[in-house]
């Protein structure tokens, strides 16, 4: 399921490229002023990446730091330091989802032919992105929970 989230990102910051590129089918004769193509294509690299650490919910470095961070490497990264991030983010989301969802009201993009499907159909997907981050949530904080709790309840060796 953590596979799924960059997955679901990705479409609409290939669609944003498309844009940037004058190949996203509208809008050719747009003028760019000059801090805007930058944007746009940072807002598909930041959010491309804020989608791939999902998979730190399921990964051994989302649990401990990785062992080539100096200093750190190796200790236990404490659970809220994960949970309260991706729970803020899950809701962000949604709630950024529905806002734009609702107030949709077709100003600045195509409203009909290919393009128009083109934009739904790169943009559709992103509706998964904070339910999936959600439940991954959840399940991480469960899952990470029951280990401390398990391993407190062991005995001491030595």
């Amino acid at each position: 399921m953590a596979h799924a989230i960059p997955l679901c990102v990705l479409p609409s910051g290939l669609w944003r490229v498309a844009l940037v590129l004058g190949l996203a089918g509208y809008d050719a004769d747009y003028e760019w002023a000059a801090w805007e193509r930058p944007y746009v294509i940072g807002l598909s690299v930041v959010s491309e990446g804020l989608a791939l650490l999902a998979l730190g919910l399921v990964r051994p470095w989302g649990e401990a730091v990785p062992r080539w961070v100096p200093g750190l490497h190796g200790r236990r990264i404490p659970i809220p330091a994960v949970v309260i991030p991706a729970a803020l983010g899950a809701t962000l989301i949604m709630m950024f989802c529905a806002y734009a969802f609702l107030n949709e009201n077709g100003d600045g993009g195509p409203t009909g032919g290919p393009a128009a499907w083109a934009l739904w159909a790169a943009y559709a997907p992103l509706i998964a992105w904070g339910p999936l981050l959600a439940i991954l949530t959840v399940a991480y904080h469960r899952r990470r929970r029951a280990t401390d709790a398990s391993a407190a309840a062991r005995p001491e060796s030595g």
